[in-house]
């Protein structure tokens, strides 16, 4: 994976010019960040990666960085995500979107995905709040909060989506927390080498919307899994995924022996040349 190319800097993914439509203090920043340094220590050529993503502030990311882009409807990152991977697989397919967008409006194909478990990473942008919608209430955001439209709290608890994804057996699950460059990096990192559906549940601040869930409380109420943790170990990241008092940080289950969807598709049995090319004189 990669270019032979050993200098490669972060700004080779810069887009001269970008209008970036984030507030000052937003945690996209960080993450856009992440992920351009996550690419570059890869020595991923931007021809080789493609950004895949819905609707929302999130999903603005692949505007903003120097790659093959697709931008689709609310909630449908990931059904592009598998298709662009299945007609080639040899490209770097990240979905990118934030907690709306995935386990919301897209819950069911986030579910399905799991199922499937294509070789791509699914980067989710977590500030448990709709922060382009003008701050309603999230999937992940907490029983009782007040927000912009449940001016009374939240009266139904969160989704989990680290739990949902461990129950599911997702081949890699991990979190991490914007505020934290070199965690960051590292799993982005490791769940593009990852072989199999990898999700990064990143916590973020929505600093315009979400008074609650700032980088202070993040700091607070978020700790690192000891190198003594086993991830592939599912009833223990079971049980660290439900408990939600203090959220774990890091990689938090693996199961690397999970069949590939694209590698088992009858177009590839015999040819493992990517569909898209083929007939294609290169």
């Amino acid at each position: 994976m990669g270019s032979t190319n050993t200098a490669f800097d972060p700004k080779i993914y810069d887009i001269p010019d970008a209008d970036i439509a984030w507030c000052p203090g937003c945690g996209n920043f960080g993450i856009i960040n992440e992920l351009k340094t996550a690419l570059a220590q890869l020595q991923l050529d931007p021809t080789q990666v493609v950004l895949v993503s819905g609707i929302g502030q999130a999903a603005k990311m692949p505007q903003y960085v120097r790659a093959n882009m697709f931008n689709g409807l609310h909630g449908r990152s990931l059904p592009a995500a598998v298709a662009i991977k299945m007609v080639n697989p040899n490209l770097v397919v990240i979905a990118e979107s934030g907690d709306g967008c995935t386990y919301g409006e897209g819950g069911n194909h986030f579910i399905h995905t799991i199922r499937k478990n294509p070789d791509i990473t699914n980067i989710v942008h977590d500030n448990q709040i709709y922060g382009l919608t003008k701050g309603q209430a999230s999937p992940t955001t907490a029983r009782g909060q007040v927000t912009t439209l449940q001016f009374d709290g939240v009266i139904v608890d969160p989704f989990n989506p680290i739990a949902v994804a461990v129950a599911l057996d997702a081949s890699f699950v991990a979190r991490s927390f914007s505020g934290n460059f070199q965690l960051t990096v590292e799993l982005i990192k490791m769940a593009i080498k990852h072989k199999g559906y990898a999700l990064i549940d990143i916590l973020q601040p929505c600093v315009t919307f979400n008074k609650v869930n700032t980088y202070q409380w993040y700091r607070e109420n978020t700790y690192l899994l000891p190198d003594s943790y086993d991830p592939t170990d599912r009833q223990a990241a079971f049980k660290i995924a439900t408990d939600t008092s203090k959220l774990a940080l890091g990689v938090i289950y693996m199961n690397p022996n999970k069949p590939v969807y694209e590698e088992q598709l009858a177009p590839y049995q015999i040819d493992k040349t990517p569909v898209a090319l083929r007939g294609l004189e290169l």
